[in-house]
């Protein structure tokens, strides 16, 4: 997962392309657009990861689409993050 942090910056609008790959299937896509509200590192509960805190450390964008929803995506090398222009969303 490659991308420009200024990319994260809030206020900017961000289309996220996430995939789970499955056995057997082809991969189940899903698409989040909107603004950037934050980005943040945070540790998950799990105990078993022996990295810092012995948490399994997260990238988290945090997403306000278009109709107020807000949307957090816990990224990982199946994100693809592409920016926005800054043109106004679609109605």
């Amino acid at each position: 997962m490659a991308i420009e942090t200024s990319h994260y910056q809030p206020g900017k609008r961000v289309r996220v392309m996430q995939q789970i790959p499955r056995t057997r299937q082809d991969p189940w896509t899903i698409t989040v657009e909107g603004e950037v509200v934050s980005f943040e590192q945070s540790k998950t509960g799990s105990w078993f990861a022996h990295s810092k805190d012995d948490k399994l450390w997260l990238e988290r964008l945090t997403i306000r689409k278009d109709d107020g929803e807000i949307v957090v995506c816990n990224l990982d090398q199946y994100s693809h993050i592409e920016a926005m222009d800054d043109a106004a969303p679609a109605a």
